[in-house]
């Protein structure tokens, strides 16, 4: 058995036992969407070379068509997440079919642009809840039969959500299109002279890369019960970008660690700040809470100098050096 099969086993194993070694299972399922959420980011970005600034409009609006069809429609969770899910898919398409013949910084230029446009109709939009977001979304019953009120329920079908769509990103990228999409972003034009319409590739990609941060979405309203407009903002496609690149570009296990890292860093810096403070009795990082993007732009300066292949890149480079060196 390959040694990065045991450690997905042993992290699938640790995330198993986290509610019954004290994590608190909400924190854990936000983590676990974010996760899934840079995963998808990467897989476009790390796999097929298209850097988008514009995922934050899968990530909320997917979330805001959950949201609404569980909450004023009273749809099943099930449905909601699909409905979501495709509403992810289909504004990758809109995005893909306006920007995919563009490349570099123009292709960036476009998802952005269009993005702010799907911002700017979350905020104008009465059925989005405007600034207040969309509040009150409730949890239901899977399938009619269980009830994902209770939190260790829901932590254990989020999992279960987010494992299978992992699970069909490892399938697409060991797959003949996956290798099609390597050879995309390593030499465009030379998968075009042995007959690929790449544009056809990257388009299905980038609604591929859509529906699974739509589904990121879904879930993540699903679990917390609201959908806000800081998950359609330009700052929620800068996070996972973030979080790509602090993990490891073009790794499976990255944007794992990445979100990991991003999101311990946004809820738990207030908390070490105080520490610190306490110890040191310099009451400055008594701040550090209110300075949650500084110390985070801070930590993404320092991955890039010192880990320019993100954190996961740097160890598989280290193992291979080892390897060769045997």
């Amino acid at each position: 058995m390959k040694k990065t099969t045991i450690g997905y086993l042993v992290l699938l194993l640790a995330l198993l036992l986290a509610p019954a070694l004290g994590a608190y299972p909400v924190f854990v399922m936000k983590l676990l969407c974010f996760a899934l959420f840079a995963s998808a980011f990467n897989l476009l970005l790390g796999y097929t070379g298209l850097l988008s600034f514009g995922h934050a409009a899968f990530l909320g609006g997917s979330a805001y068509v959950a949201g609404y069809a569980m909450k004023v429609w009273g749809l099943t969770p099930e449905i909601g997440l699909v409905l979501g899910t495709l509403a992810g898919a289909f504004l990758g398409w809109i995005f893909g079919v306006l920007a995919i013949r563009r490349q570099g910084i123009y292709f960036a230029m476009i998802t952005l642009a269009l993005a702010q446009m799907m911002f700017f109709v979350a905020l104008q939009a009465k059925f989005t809840g405007g600034e207040d977001g969309l509040q009150g979304v409730p949890r239901g019953k899977l399938f009619g039969l269980i009830d994902l009120q209770n939190d260790l329920t829901m932590y254990y079908v989020t999992l279960a959500v987010v494992v299978a769509a992992f699970l069909l990103i490892v399938r697409t990228i060991h797959s003949p299109f996956g290798q099609v999409l390597k050879g995309i972003k390593e030499n465009e034009p030379r998968a075009i002279s042995l007959g690929y319409d790449t544009s056809r590739f990257k388009l299905l990609a980038f609604v591929l890369s859509a529906a699974l941060a739509g589904l990121a979405g879904s879930l993540k309203t699903l679990v917390l019960g609201f959908a806000t407009l800081s998950d359609v903002h330009w700052t929620a496609s800068g996070q996972v970008i973030l979080m790509t690149l602090v993990g490891g570009l073009g790794t499976l296990s990255g944007p794992l660690l990445g979100s990991a890292v991003v999101v311990l860093l946004e809820n738990k810096i207030g908390e070490l700040g105080h520490a610190i403070a306490g110890i040191s009795g310099i009451e400055w990082f008594n701040t550090l809470g209110e300075s949650v993007t500084m110390v985070t732009g801070l930590i993404f300066v320092i991955c890039v100098l010192a880990f320019r292949r993100g954190i996961m890149g740097e160890i598989i480079a280290l193992g291979e050096r080892l390897r060769g060196r045997k």
